[in-house]
């Protein structure tokens, strides 16, 4: 199940990213549903919206290379080996792997930064520009912390 989360979100937001390279501008954003949706090219040296981006190059490469690379690898481990049996905190764990390793592959391949080109949102209140990996790191997220909240019913016997 591992595997197959990474290389589904890993190579959706890889071919996503060669698109909006190839086909978008960072200067013009082009609008789908009402400018709810726009799509803008962006590269962001930070984490999440950007934070961190002005720190000093060593330190940014440092903490969002060495570090991230040092969490992936721990997350991993965990799914792998200490993960629970049931398959929800484990494909929650993978999503966030698969998204983290994608956005690290980005780091490593252009001097320290990630392509980002969604942008959601309605009027002046809108997300951030991101990508599909930072959606697969968002979904994981969420599955981990609210997956296991519900209680579970016995079964009558």
């Amino acid at each position: 199940m591992i595997l197959s989360v990474l290389v589904c979100c890993a190579g959706c937001d890889r071919i996503s990213k060669t698109y909006a390279e190839s086909r978008l501008s960072s200067a013009q954003a082009v609008s789908f549903l009402g400018g709810s949706v726009r799509l803008q090219l962006a590269y962001n040296e930070g984490a999440f919206l950007s934070l961190g981006s002005t720190l000093p190059k060593p330190w940014r490469q440092a903490i969002f290379r060495g570090g991230v690379a040092l969490v992936l690898a721990g997350l991993l481990a965990y799914a792998v080996f200490l993960g629970p049996s049931r398959p929800w905190p484990v494909c929650a764990a993978a999503l966030v792997f698969a998204g983290g390793a994608s956005n690290l592959a980005d780091r490593l391949l252009y001097d320290g930064y990630v392509v980002d080109f969604i942008n959601v949102g309605i009027g002046g209140l809108r997300t951030g520009i991101f990508n599909l990996a930072d959606v697969a790191v968002t979904a994981g997220v969420l599955m981990l912390l609210f997956g296991g909240t519900g209680t579970r019913r016995k079964r009558p016997t």
